[in-house]
């Protein structure tokens, strides 16, 4: 008799993580099916569930007051939809064959077995750590989690000098920068890349580079790190590159993340290119009738180059939770991909991009043009109308829409959305140009910054038809 049949006809599902995706799912499934149709156990290894790990750079900048404020669900309101969550309890192997988890109490280090009918991964992702002297120091943080957030505002409060080094320049590490600025601490940026905003191409990376200077930060380009240097008390005093030596009394990681699939690995599950898990439309492993998995763990389908990427994006983990969630309680719901789109800021610089970069769409064997426009936020006569730059690329002769990146002050990065749903909708750059958006002096000129571009792009691969 299998240990469900023992059960009676109560399914057990049982989440890994209680993030995003994980809770999502447990949510979602709760919602379709009571407790005495499926019993929900979900484990946590850390001190929190369903926060916005995207609002840390603003709680440690002091936008937001407290960790409590990036919460969406505490432990306690899952309870309370009788999803049994275990928190500080690390699952550490996955046993696909005997149709369960063991899972350790990360405070005792007890250990224990349950079994599942069902199964939803949701690891998330991990920081990259590079191994390097000194990169365990004291005073050295990622900030990948709220234990991680707040680990860093304690090193902050124990620290007396007001020296910032930040390693890595994507998303996180721009508003890491951002955030000691908000602190009075004087910041460091050190970066592998030619530019800022590898997610950009390097002429876009370009306009952020002036304006991290432009605020004071400084920016160190084409640099790779060799050491962290330590004090005689152990703690981090210096970031060394193969150039120069940056004094920090504080060093944040900002390099990325890879997809947490350890467990996944050791238990044979099904891993892509990047490392994250393969998955069906309906988020069911590859392979595997009764295991979904979701969130920053898994790798999805890019809609405009046709390949497999990793993104980590609390968008995304949500609606691989939902979907997950919704077939696991009898439903039935896909996730068809994503365009690759994502903003962020620094202080008032907004950053969009959408689609592919330059280097993308060559790796995709695609053939392109590329236009670069400046246009204003609002009618050009309207006060604090803003400079925006929008780089479009489009496929040379059919026209179709390949990718978009937008920098600009107050009112730039939202605007990328235009470009994103009409990526999802596969529409020609002379499509785009007929789009009827909203239009007022205080909210756009009367050619929208993306619809000029478009303008620029028709006319190039025209051009080039002729």
């Amino acid at each position: 008799m299998s240990m469900s049949r023992a059960r009676g006809t109560r399914e057990r599902l049982v989440v890994i993580g209680g993030d995003a995706a994980g809770m999502s799912a447990a949510s979602q499934a709760r919602r379709l099916k009571g407790p005495d149709e499926l019993e929900i156990v979900a484990f946590e290894r850390g001190h929190f569930t369903s926060y916005s790990a995207c609002g840390i750079p603003y709680w440690v900048g002091g936008d937001v007051a407290a960790p409590e404020e990036l919460i969406a669900r505490t432990p306690e309101e899952h309870r309370e939809r009788d999803i049994d969550l275990r928190m500080r309890t690390e699952v550490v192997e996955l046993d696909v064959a005997g149709g369960r988890v063991r899972a350790r109490d990360v405070d005792s280090g007890e250990e224990s077995w349950t079994s599942y009918d069902k199964l939803v991964i949701g690891t998330g992702a991990r920081p990259i750590r590079p191994e390097l002297p000194g990169v365990d120091a004291p005073g050295v943080h990622g900030v990948q989690t709220l234990d991680d957030g707040q680990a860093l505002l304690d090193s902050l409060a124990r620290t007396r000098g007001r020296r910032a080094v930040v390693v890595g320049a994507g998303y996180i590490g721009v508003e890491m920068a951002e955030a000691f600025v908000n602190r009075g601490y004087e910041v460091t940026v050190v970066n592998r890349g030619t530019e800022p905003m590898s997610t950009l191409d390097p002429d876009m990376g370009r306009l952020v580079h002036k304006a991290m200077e432009g605020l004071g930060i400084t920016m160190v380009n084409d640099a790779r790190v060799t050491a962290l240097r330590t004090g005689d008390d152990g703690r981090v005093r210096a970031v060394v590159t193969e150039d120069a030596e940056y004094p920090a009394d504080v060093v944040v990681l900002g390099i990325g993340v890879r997809p947490e699939t350890t467990l996944a690995m050791a238990a044979g599950l099904p891993l892509g290119q990047h490392g994250g898990l393969l998955t069906d439309l309906a988020m069911r492993v590859r392979g595997h009738e009764n295991i979904w998995a979701g969130g920053d763990c898994v790798e999805v389908l890019d809609l405009v180059s046709g390949q497999e990427r990793h993104i980590a994006l609390g968008t995304h983990a949500n609606k691989h939770g939902q979907v997950i969630g919704t077939n696991v309680g009898g439903g039935y719901a896909t996730f068809p991909g994503v365009v690759g789109t994502a903003v962020s800021k620094v202080c008032d610089l907004e950053i969009a991009r959408t689609g592919l970069r330059e280097k993308d769409a060559h790796r995709a064997g695609l053939q392109f043009e590329a236009v670069t426009i400046e246009s204003t936020s609002r009618a050009g006569y309207y006060p604090e109308a803003s400079l925006m730059t929008v780089k479009m690329l489009a496929e040379r002769r059919t026209g179709r829409l390949l990718g978009v990146q937008i920098v600009g002050r107050e009112g730039a990065a939202k605007r990328v959305d235009i470009a994103a749903v009409a990526l999802t909708a596969r529409m020609t750059v002379e499509q785009m140009t007929a789009l009827d958006l909203g239009y007022a002096p205080p909210f756009s000129p009367v050619w929208d910054p993306v619809l000029v571009a478009a303008r620029k792009a028709t006319a190039k691969v025209q051009a080039g038809m002729r």
